[in-house]
């Protein structure tokens, strides 16, 4: 069963730029979890990573011509589309501007593993996008090296040690918070 999903993913991805909506819904429907994970991260508000995947999914469907490579390059491009619609929301001007309401749990209802990882969080929100992104896509979506790479626009190499300079960061910056 798994092999002729498989099989069938090429003659999907050409009907899908032929303008066949179901054939797009039925590649781009898997995507659709983890595009909203890599938003969530990236933009750190439910409501807007749900909003910026409908986009990206929206332009997805408008540029699916312009894809190039067969549907296991799918992923990787339409996570692209994903970060860099990210991006793009946070460079508006009503993101600058409004600030929402931090909710914090009563003291009694957390634990030492709540503590960290909400030191976890607070030290990734501290990186910029681009540098939340690899680890995003790496450590938390679960990518491998090249398909990280694919996603950025970089090479192996580079996406490696994109990973490798803000891991570093992170640890250094954890670290610090522990010494306080």
């Amino acid at each position: 069963m798994i092999s002729v999903v498989i099989e069938q993913r090429p003659q999907m991805l050409a009907r899908a730029a032929e303008g066949d909506a179901h054939a797009f819904a039925a590649l781009i429907q898997p995507l659709l979890d983890p595009a909203y994970r890599l938003a969530a991260v990236m933009l750190a508000d439910r409501s807007t990573a749900e909003d910026a995947v409908q986009e990206a999914s929206i332009k997805a469907w408008r540029k699916l011509g312009q894809l190039r490579g067969d549907a296991g390059s799918l992923r990787s491009w339409f996570l692209s589309i994903v970060a860099n619609e990210c991006r793009m929301v946070r460079r508006q001007r009503w993101w600058n501007v409004v600030k929402l309401a931090e909710i914090r749990p009563t003291q009694g209802a957390g634990n030492a593993f709540d503590a960290a990882a909400t030191d976890l969080k607070s030290a990734l929100l501290r990186l910029s996008p681009d540098e939340r992104l690899p680890l995003v896509l790496h450590f938390y979506l679960d990518l491998p090296l090249e398909e990280v790479a694919r996603t950025l626009g970089v090479s192996t190499a580079a996406a490696k040690s994109r990973i490798y300079r803000t891991a570093r960061k992170l640890r250094s910056d954890l670290t610090l918070e522990e010494v306080f």
